[in-house]
């Protein structure tokens, strides 16, 4: 049995390559979702958010939080998805962290005046999104080689 620990599972260089690769997937399909697929929705809800200007300002606060995300997921998935080397494994995973990502979407729902067909949509994007990052992911990463110390007992 193989014991499983950050040090032995993760390729850092591989990994540090693959969080930049998964940020920029993340802010791509961040800028097609919500400023190409739902610019419309958005204009037509506009009390409901910040002025543009405002929203452009607090850009960096964005990016971080796509940094964070990408991170967050290329590290579970190389700790704990990685070294199978199965797709059918990575999408499974990137669905459920779909799912997770989208769950914030829908108690928003429950607390803010936005429309159910919006929070819809972002349910579904994130779930896609997650899918594509998923397969990016898998497709970029390279597991650290196992080596002879890494056997348990």
């Amino acid at each position: 049995m193989r014991i499983l620990t950050l040090k032995n599972a993760m390729n850092p260089k591989s990994l540090l390559i693959t969080i930049l690769v998964a940020f920029i997937t993340v802010f791509a399909t961040d800028f097609l979702i919500h400023g190409v697929l739902l610019a419309g929705t958005y204009k037509a809800t506009a009390s409901l958010w910040r002025p543009e200007a405002e929203m452009m300002a607090k850009m960096p606060w964005m990016m971080l939080g796509q940094f964070l995300a990408a991170a967050a997921f290329t590290m579970i998935f190389a700790a704990c998805v990685a070294e199978k080397r199965c797709m059918s494994c990575t999408i499974k995973f990137a669905a459920c962290m779909g799912i997770f990502a989208s769950a914030g979407q829908l108690m928003a729902y429950a607390v803010q005046p936005v429309p159910g067909s919006l929070v819809a949509m972002w349910m579904l994007a994130a779930i896609v999104q997650a899918v594509l990052l998923g397969i990016i992911v898998h497709k970029v990463y390279k597991p650290a080689p196992i080596t002879s110390g890494a056997a348990g007992k």
